[in-house]
Formats: C-alpha cells, structure tokens, sequence
C-alpha cells in the first residue's frame, strides 16, 4: 500500500490485558498478528483498543492506524500510515520479541 502498511490482525476481545501474542496461521495458510484485548466487543471498544495498542507498539499516532475492513469480525484488516520500511521493522522487531 502507498504511504504505509497494510496489517491482517486477529483480535480476541474480553482477555485479560492488551497484548500482542504473535502471527497465527490459519489452516488455509493465512498469517494474522493474534492480538489480544480487554476491551469487550461492543460499540466500537475493541476496535479502539486495537488501534490504540497497534500505534503504542508500533510508535505512531492512533490517527496513522485505520480499520480498513473487518468492524463486527475477529479478523480484521488495519492501514498504517507511515515509512513502510521503518513500519515493517518496528512490526519485526515486536514480532522476534514474542517468539
């Protein structure tokens, strides 16, 4: 994506603390970031909590991360704004650390 980063992420809301756990694959091969919130899934409060912890992680403004599909499902599809270069090393290194 110009201008930033697209990011397949699985949200599992009602957990007990905000976490990003690490990439999940699906059995069609599919990888998502499995993150994990405490956030209950209504009127919008997971999806908020998801932008928020994905911008702290990753070190950019919660208006640099967009919900680009996915609203009402576990599986969602985010855009980050930003250096994609700069974004998909800061992703890396938050992804080696949960390995």
């Amino acid at each position: 994506m110009p201008g930033g980063i697209g990011l397949a992420v699985r949200a599992s809301p009602k957990a007990g603390r905000d976490s990003i756990e690490g990439v999940f694959t699906a059995d069609d091969g599919r990888a998502w970031l499995s993150v994990k919130l405490t956030a209950a899934p209504s009127d919008g409060a997971a999806n908020e909590a998801l932008v928020r912890l994905i911008a702290k992680s990753l070190g950019v403004a919660k208006r640099d991360v967009t919900l680009a599909s996915g609203a009402s499902s576990r599986l969602k599809r985010l855009h980050i704004s930003g250096d994609p270069a700069k974004l998909v090393a800061a992703l890396s290194t938050i992804i080696e650390g949960k390995a």
